[in-house]
């Protein structure tokens, strides 16, 4: 019986396991763990994001590919919604939008425009900021290469609306992706931070350094591990690495 489901397993994934992960793939990576792309979510299909985090933290995340560059979310969540004791819910649902301008050629990278004001962890409420401030309105840009398999570059300018804390700079963040295999990607990113990195700001000034793992177990839907924050920049959380799951479910609509 044991070896029948393993069997099972593996036929499943081998025939259906396509989702944004490895060579597989065929949906495009919208963000990575926290910084946003220049990919979009296929017209006609929609996507269903769980995330869970530290504290108790679960955020959800849906977004419709309304038109063939043009995608349109909302999201909500909060902290102690995993665990005992009160919930804290956000102040407002997260509201997302991009546009990509610019497709990707051989020369150039892909370009999208973009607004997306739900950030994640801890919301702090005498600061009007979350632990990990939301990208505000950002310009994303990422090109794809063949090697081993594939590879994705990805870069980002943002300005978010948090600025309570009087941090109000621009911001810049650099990622990638790596297939492992054909249902496996290894994704990374590091956030400058510049906007977090203030006296009264949850950020030491040396940036957040965040990895994670997908895994495309059947069609269009991923599971995911996440690490974040692994050179230890904040200053209310001493720990080495911040854990995360991840799931994603994307299927078409019309």
């Amino acid at each position: 019986m044991k070896k029948f489901l393993l069997i099972f397993f593996i036929a499943t994934n081998y025939y259906y396991s396509q989702g944004i992960s490895g060579t597989s793939a065929k949906y495009e990576y919208r963000f990575l763990v926290d910084m946003p792309t220049a990919g979009v979510i296929n017209k006609g299909f929609s996507s269903a994001t769980f995330e869970m985090m530290p504290y108790g933290v679960l955020i959800t995340k849906i977004e419709v590919g309304v038109l063939e560059r043009f995608s349109f979310g909302i999201s909500y969540g909060g902290s102690n919604i995993i665990g005992t004791g009160k919930i804290d819910f956000y102040k407002l649902p997260g509201l997302n939008v991009k546009f990509r301008f610019l497709d990707e050629t051989i020369l150039l990278p892909a370009f999208a425009l973009g607004f997306d004001s739900q950030g994640k962890g801890i919301f702090d409420k005498k600061l009007n900021r979350y632990e990990i401030k939301s990208p505000g309105i950002f310009l994303a840009a990422s090109k794809n290469y063949e090697l081993l398999g594939y590879l994705s570059l990805h870069s980002v300018i943002n300005y978010s609306l948090e600025r309570d804390d009087n941090d109000k700079d621009l911001n810049l963040a650099f990622g990638f992706e790596k297939t492992i295999g054909e249902f496996i990607s290894f994704v990374g990113e590091y956030n400058i931070a510049l906007n977090d990195n203030k006296s009264i700001s949850f950020g030491k000034g040396n940036g957040y350094l965040n990895f994670g793992f997908r895994f495309d177990i059947a069609d269009g839907l991923t599971l995911g591990l996440d690490f974040r924050d692994l050179i230890q920049n904040k200053k209310i959380n001493t720990n080495i690495a911040d854990r995360g799951i991840f799931i994603q479910y994307i299927k078409g609509i019309f």
